[in-house]
């Protein structure tokens, strides 16, 4: 393929509700315009941008893919998003290099929670949008009935670009309202010109009048002439449909179906005719240095300006590799190119540069700014990386992903895939950014999280899959505590004769609570030499190893005070292994002394919902031992803000989108740990014994 000008490139981002029908839009796209020669269909598990096993199975998309077109002389990149909530996330750096959003509301449902969702996502990167109302074919359709719950929902600068003709079953064409024509489609979406309709001319009329009142809104000048003469002259709406689409003031509509290519080549005339270009946009911001903190400076989107580009999705191949996917936001590239990882402050060399569509890799001399292209088997590049000149080195912030929702501990089901495990889920984790996986250093589990169990169901089956490794999931263990509630004066005493040399450790200390979060503090108030200074600190090692293992149920015990204050030694048997194993006997003579408590771990949560359940979600709160500690309102979301013991948590993602039909989500973080009811301590103490993670005390004598 050849390399496009920035002018004659559009980039999209197809979001919305999950079977809104947008991988199948994308599909039908791609061959109305003659990139595919044979017609995709996700029925069928053909369609291009679903092509991994798992999607095709489930048919649902579980990442960006993507498929470019060359349409009138324009190439057209378009990226197929995620609609399911569990992966909706994905959506987020799709839109971010994308300059314009596709967004697919179903005709018979209207817009749904992801797509609010999605649409949010365009509203914070300011992307301009165009809707397509799909799936008009099927039966319950109602073109007008979306159209008003959209308008509804979002602005009411969203105006119809073209109507249907017909409806369910009988829907055959479309009114372009822009161009004043009609058209009828044949089986392979080719548009005939047919007479505008006499039935619906008043709402073509309507919708006309509406599309001009919406342009002379978008400009001053054309306000004012608009209220001089009542409406605008030709020569003044055409022109002006590009810029007010490019300053979001204006969402065009399309009435299609993607099944049965009705609307399609009305929709690919518009894009090219009005869709912005790279080139719309203004700068780009980045900074001088990986952190963010440095000078910030900006990018214009033109060849004239020194290359970057920002590399937004990572795909695992395994045939080619690492596939890293960016967007040239200045200068130009060729292949086997030297370029600079600002974010990673490294070399990298790109060998061949290609675009992408499917699974399919073509080859590419050279891309200008605005193209999306991919390079295969970087070194150090990941998803979120900025490349550059070396010589003007920029770095562009990263596409932050929502804090994961669920989390599972991870087990290798045998010793050949423990082995494996780290190096499939890292390769994993290069393709989906929004996962997480590290050990827990207390409980010593793995622990993946992601943002609901339908998510980590599909990295379970990839490790299975494509790794060879099998796993089991179950809740994650809660990183309980102990502490003391009481003080107590104790002797440690270790005395051992087997013959020859014997041992001996004496010591008395006090062991007393501290406040949570203090830790652990050790005070010497010896004076004189009932026990040398150089045999003291084995007493608080041995204090401090005996803690670690806890008193009750196995849990680290924590924010106490021992204060060392008398003891005694023997000059030959006496060493540092004795003292420490006094200082351990120290310990458990107080653990039956001090009454030991367990401590759990509070979180900090918001919980970002419609306002109109936030009685419930109170409530709900309440009932998880919550303690609600206020609320604010944030554009159309109510954010309750509380703290809740890990421990009721586990399972929330599924109430919460029980109770707001999946229009909520929440954040937490850890916050302190707290006194756990005696009558759940019992539970977990018994549960610890049970499973025997309650460790013996060795023998010291």
């Amino acid at each position: 393929m050849k390399a496009f000008a920035t002018e004659n490139i559009r980039n999209l981002a197809v979001i919305g509700h999950g079977d809104a029908g947008k991988t199948q839009l994308t599909a039908s796209l791609a061959y109305v315009a003659g990139a595919t020669p044979r017609w995709g269909k996700v029925e069928e598990g053909t369609a291009v941008t679903d092509f991994d096993d798992d999607s095709i199975e489930r048919k649902i998309s579980l990442n960006n893919n993507f498929a470019h077109l060359e349409y009138k002389d324009t190439k057209i990149n378009l990226i197929d998003t995620p609609g399911y909530a569990a992966f909706v996330a994905h959506a987020r750096p799709a839109v971010r290099v994308a300059d314009c959003a596709l967004v697919v509301v179903d005709a018979v449902h209207g817009i749904e929670v992801q797509t609010e969702k999605t649409w949010q996502y365009a509203n914070e990167f300011m992307l301009p949008r165009f809707m397509v109302i799909n799936k008009i074919d099927k039966e319950h359709a109602d073109f007008g009935h979306a159209l008003e719950t959209a308008t509804s929902s979002f602005a009411r600068s969203i105006v119809p670009f073209t109507l249907p003709i017909g409806q369910e079953g009988d829907f055959r064409g479309v009114v372009d309202v822009v161009h004043q024509k009609a058209y009828e489609f044949d089986d392979n979406g080719k548009a005939k010109e047919i007479p505008l309709p006499e039935e619906g001319r008043d709402v073509f009329e309507r919708t006309r009048e509406r599309l001009i009142e919406i342009v002379a809104e978008s400009d001053d000048a054309l306000m004012e002439k608009y209220f001089e003469d009542g409406t605008l002259p030709e020569e003044d709406i055409y022109p002006n449909l590009a810029k007010a689409i490019a300053k979001s003031k204006l969402c065009p509509v399309y009435a299609v179906s993607s099944v049965n290519l009705v609307g399609l080549q009305i929709l690919l005339d518009h894009i090219v005719e009005f869709a912005p270009t790279p080139a719309t946009h203004e700068v780009e911001y980045g900074f001088s240095n990986s952190d963010l903190t440095g000078d910030r400076i900006t990018r214009k989107y033109s060849n004239d300006e020194p290359f970057s580009a920002y590399v937004f999705r990572t795909i695992a191949d395994p045939f080619a590799g690492r596939i890293s996917v960016m967007k040239i936001i200045s200068g130009t590239i060729a292949s086997d190119a030297a370029v600079f990882n600002s974010t990673r402050d490294s070399a990298e060399r790109l060998g061949a540069l290609h675009v992408i569509s499917g699974k399919t890799l073509e080859k590419v001399a050279e891309a200008q700014t605005g193209d999306i292209v991919a390079v295969v088997k970087l070194k150090e590049t990941q998803t979120g990386d900025t490349l550059c000149d070396k010589a003007k080195p920029i770095v562009y912030p990263s596409v932050q992903y929502p804090e994961p929702a669920v989390a599972f501990a991870i087990e290798p089901k045998s010793r050949a895939d423990e082995d494996k495990i780290s190096g499939a889920i890292h390769r994993i984790l290069e393709e989906d950014p929004s996962l997480h996986f590290d050990r827990d250093a207390q409980t010593k589990e793995f622990i993946l999280s992601g943002s609901g169990q339908l998510h980590i169901e599909t990295v379970v089956k990839k490790l299975a899959d494509r790794y060879h490794v099998e796993v089991s999931l179950h809740p994650p263990r809660i990183a309980y505590k102990e502490t003391l509630t009481m003080s107590a004066e104790v002797q440690g005493r270790h005395k051992k004769q087997s013959g020859g040399r014997g041992q001996f450790g004496d010591c008395k200390c006090i062991f007393e609570p501290l406040e949570r979060g203090s830790g652990f503090e050790w005070v010497d108030k010896i004076f004189g030499g009932s026990i040398p200074q150089n045999f003291r600190p084995a007493i608080e090692k041995g204090i401090l190893e005996a803690a670690a293992g806890g008193a009750v149920a196995g849990y680290p015990l924590v924010d106490f005070k021992v204060t060392l204050i008398d003891g005694s030694y023997h000059t030959v048997d006496s060493d540092e292994h004795s003292f420490k194993a006094a200082g351990r006997k120290a310990f458990r003579a107080a653990m039956e002394k001090t009454k030991p408590a367990l401590l759990e771990p509070i979180m900090d949560v918001e919980v970002f919902a419609p306002q109109e359940v936030s009685g419930d979600i109170m409530s709900d709160l309440n009932s998880r031992r919550g303690r609600v500690g206020g609320m604010e309102v944030r554009g159309k979301q109510q954010v309750i803000k509380a703290k809740v013991p890990l421990a009721e948590m586990l399972d929330y993602q599924s109430k919460l989108n029980s109770v707001t039909q999946a229009r909520g989500s929440y954040h937490m973080q850890f916050s302190h740990y707290d006194m756990l009811p005696h009558n759940l301590a019992d539970k977990v103490i018994q549960e610890a014994v049970a499973s025997g993670r309650v460790r013996a005390h060795e023998d010291d004598e």
